[in-house]
């Protein structure tokens, strides 16, 4: 099986020494060129990537998961073979087999981005609260970016070296998810929605996103629109 060498993942990593390698291993079947983006993590996670098979870059504090993804793709740009990139979540919940298929439709249908999404796909052991907050998640997304999608804060996308040119992500935390998605305005790229499957174990549920960021993404964006009039 081709092993994708013209693509490069990146993980963003904060306090994930439990699934990590786990993450990486699955990854590292399927593609070569795996960046583990250690985002001043305060447990061993540095050290977990260091023992793998994935390139280990640290941030020396932790800047939240935006600058962790715009860190490697920044990394993946470095390499001129690169053509593809990829964005997963280290706590295990992603199928990395969707990455793959999010990539064959990227290529086939000759678009910029391709997005997961679990409200068109699976999701397994979500909470109530949990669906609410990102069902309105992406009504503010479509509202405030005029795309759109039915799961713009999932972590697993796919997109060409065009894209990752652009990226320049300036917000922290999880807002940077919707700043993603105005990149594809502000540029017109090509852009689709493909189902995916997501699972919410006790690991990942412990890790995932408090109901809190849903006022921290809100405030952040609003003032970030405002500062772009």
């Amino acid at each position: 099986m081709s092993k994708h060498t013209d693509t490069v993942v990146v993980i963003p990593v904060y306090n994930e020494a439990g699934m990590v390698s786990n993450v990486i291993d699955q990854v590292k079947e399927l593609f070569d060129n795996v960046v583990c983006v250690n985002d001043g993590s305060s447990d061993q996670s540095a050290e977990v990537i260091r023992r793998s098979e994935a390139i280990l870059v640290n941030h020396p504090i932790n800047l939240g998961a935006g600058a962790a993804t715009q860190t490697g793709v920044d990394y993946g740009l470095q390499n001129p073979q690169a053509r593809y990139f990829i964005t997963i979540d280290a706590d295990g919940q992603h199928d990395i087999h969707d990455a793959v298929r999010m990539l064959e439709h990227l290529k086939a249908r000759d678009l910029d981005i391709v997005f997961g999404s679990r409200f068109i796909g699976t999701v397994e052991n979500i909470t109530p609260i949990k669906r609410a907050f990102l069902k309105l998640a992406a009504v503010f997304s479509s509202t405030t970016t005029g795309i759109k999608l039915t799961d713009p804060h999932i972590g697993l996308r796919v997109f060409n070296r065009a894209f990752a040119e652009e990226l320049k992500l300036t917000l922290p935390d999880f807002t940077h998810a919707t700043e993603v998605i105005h990149r594809v305005g502000e540029h017109n790229f090509k852009y689709e929605e493909v189902p995916a499957s997501v699972t919410y174990t006790a690991y990942s549920k412990a890790k995932g996103q408090p109901m809190l960021n849903a006022i921290n993404i809100t405030i952040d964006l609003f003032f970030h629109r405002i500062s772009k009039k």
